[in-house]
């Protein structure tokens, strides 16, 4: 795992200093301690930080082809690194190192930009042909790895792997972009197809860029997708059975490393099932790790115990206090633009325990998206079949209105929450599956932007990317759209950054084999009953995984990383909530209106209402604000 940069002149080839290379690699210096290293030629210029993984001894980047015509820098892992460097030595292909970097480098001569389709793995790097007079960046299928792009003043367009590198170029115009705050607002993080700041794009997951002197900047292209329109024609059990041995492959594939390699364990189906494979494919006990929380009904440390034992691993688990809050300004520092998932903190935790024994971890993120687990994803198939039922004109006019009067029960599970299902159904599925998977909904975002701000958002709705990509999906059911909207929205723009940002933070390579591209093209092609079936999600996925774990892993209530932000805007973190009308950097924007803020600290530090989420998106906007802008 590692960090790239680089810059590429898309008019002249003008020189490339490698001393601005490498101040833009400074600010990443964690996500590869163990080397870096820059390389130069007329009109561009590569730069790398290396954490050691595979071949650790060698494999140096950015890595040049023996004719030194093609250069590359690299971050991510090739898990069929080895039988591709087999396929390429018959081939005629020479190899001198034991790593990965080398064979895309030979899969790039051999197949050009059709090499994506034969890489597994997770992914972003930039391959510069001078052959073919092109930069060539690219990112894995699910946006697992980062990679920032801007077009600069003086015609060149840089990259790295995170904000930082490109806010550490000079020529980089850094002013925010509004529709990106608004974005944050409405789910929680910036989508991967805007930024905080203006004029800086994310390279979409799936996509390439391919740039050439004397030609304009071209549009990012697709070279794959997720396709839920296909159905596989098999019974239950051939489905089972083939979930298992796809698994067990996506395991087996991610075990690879010439470095110490665990897991995170949380005791939830999702870990437990990548440890019980990992335990059947290893000689040696698995090392785990778990952190628990010194408040019971926050800890799950019990069920992590369990499954170390039943699988003899090697575990360790520390406790930490539901009130670590003395991360938060770390946290910030480190994801750049704001992010408002407070998981973040314990997941920081648990990669800082498991670096300790470990180099690469195993996670088990992925599942829930696959294999629709997530709650809301239930209730939206659900409703779906009531909007099926009712007419548009019954459920806009009657349920709407109902539902706009109905009293609020925030505190009750979603079924039990009458007002937002009757507000749900009363929306089109798209709508209705948006909002859920929000933050903050439109007309609070309206309440609280000053008017200057309203003009200049001048009618950007955040959540139309759902609208947008639900309405257009490759897909049959309704089910199918929520989950390839959270596969392109949600898994790259929370998920993914999340476990990227917090383990490259402590310089721990978190691998996810339940992302394994064909482990997910699987999944979107099963029923949507096998997905979702008598109100339980990841039905097969729980229904193949009987013969390693027991029922009350397999069916107990999801948890996750939960943190009391609510309680510590009451408490302990009462001055900082206070202090956003005040003095603050976000204050000084302009953007929001602070005595509507004031109002809504005031309600929450009463008890009158419960704005603990909403504080803390402030909290974490304004510390990105103040960093990333100097306010």
């Amino acid at each position: 795992m590692c960090g790239i940069t680089g810059v590429y002149h898309l008019e002249t080839a003008k020189p490339v200093d490698p001393a601005r290379l490498r101040m833009m690699l400074a600010p990443m210096q964690y996500r590869g301690p163990d080397g870096s290293g820059t390389w130069t030629a007329p009109g561009v210029g590569l730069g790398h930080l290396r954490l050691s993984i595979i071949d650790v001894e060698g494999s140096p980047q950015p890595m040049l082809s023996d004719d030194e015509t093609t250069a590359i820098t690299f971050n991510g892992e090739i898990y069929n690194y080895r039988e591709l460097r087999k396929d390429l030595r018959d081939m005629g292909h020479r190899f001198h190192t034991e790593g990965d970097t080398e064979v895309i480098l030979a899969a790039w001569r051999q197949w050009g930009p059709s090499c994506l389709q034969h890489l597994h793995g997770m992914f972003a790097f930039a391959i510069h042909d001078h052959m073919a007079g092109q930069l060539f960046l690219a990112r894995d299928r699910l946006g697992v790895k980062p990679l920032y792009y801007a077009l600069l003043a003086d015609g060149s367009v840089a990259f790295a792997s995170e904000l930082k590198g490109l806010l550490a170029h000079p020529m980089l115009r850094v002013e925010p972009s509004l529709t990106a705050v608004d974005d944050y607002f409405a789910f929680g993080y910036v989508p991967d197809d805007a930024c905080f700041v203006a004029g800086v794009q994310k390279l979409p997951a799936g996509h390439f860029l391919s740039l050439e002197r004397g030609k304009p900047m071209p549009a990012p292209r697709q070279w794959w997708d997720i396709d839920f329109s296909k159905r596989v024609k098999a019974s239950v059990g051939e489905c089972e059975e083939h979930l298992v041995k796809l698994m067990k492959q996506a395991v087996t594939s991610r075990m690879v490393a010439d470095v110490p390699l665990g897991a995170f364990l949380s005791g939830g189906v999702d870990s437990s099932a990548v440890v019980a494979l990992m335990a059947e494919a290893s000689p040696r006990a698995v090392k785990t790790c778990s952190i628990g929380f010194d408040q019971a009904a926050l800890d799950e440390t019990e069920y992590a115990d369990r499954i170390a034992e039943r699988f003899a691993t090697d575990h360790r688990k520390r406790i930490v206090s539901a009130d670590d809050y003395s991360l938060i300004d770390r946290i910030a520092l480190h994801f750049d633009e704001p992010f408002a998932d407070a998981s973040a903190l314990p997941m920081f935790r648990v990669s800082e325990l498991a670096r300790e024994n470990v180099t690469v971890a195993l996670s088990g993120d992925g599942a829930d998206e696959a294999f629709a687990g997530y709650r809301r994803l239930v209730f939206q198939h659900q409703e779906e079949r009531v909007r099926r039922f009712l007419p548009g004109v019954f459920r806009k006019n009657i349920l709407g209105p109902l539902g706009a009067i109905y009293p609020k029960a925030d505190w009750a599970p979603r079924p039990l929450r009458a007002k937002a299902t009757l507000q749900s159904l009363a929306r089109t599925g798209a709508e209705g599956y948006a909002e859920a998977v929000g933050v903050t909904g439109p007309a609070m975002r309206k309440r609280l932007f000053t008017d200057a701000a309203r003009r200049a958002l001048d009618g950007h709705v955040a959540e139309e990317r759902y609208w947008r990509l639900m309405d257009n999906a490759p897909a049959r059911e309704a089910l199918d759209r929520a989950q390839y909207a959270d596969m392109k929205i949600w898994l790259p723009g929370d998920i993914l950054t999340k476990v990227d940002r917090m383990s490259m933070a402590v310089s721990l390579e978190a691998r996810e084999p339940l992302l394994d591209h064909r482990l997910i093209e699987f999944a979107a092609s099963i029923p949507a009953d096998m997905r979702v079936r008598g109100g339980t999600g990841k039905w097969l996925m729980k229904k193949a995984m009987q013969r390693y774990l027991p029922d009350d892993i397999l069916y107990r209530p999801k948890m996750g990383f939960v943190t009391p932000i609510s309680q510590w805007f009451r408490g302990k973190l009462a001055g900082e909530a206070q202090a956003l009308t005040g003095a603050s950097a976000l204050a000084r924007t302009g953007w929001l209106d602070t005595k509507q803020i004031d109002k809504i600290v005031t309600a929450h530090q009463s008890g009158k209402a419960d704005h603990g989420r909403l504080i803390w998106q402030l909290m974490m906007l304004d510390k990105a604000v103040a960093r990333v802008f100097k306010l």
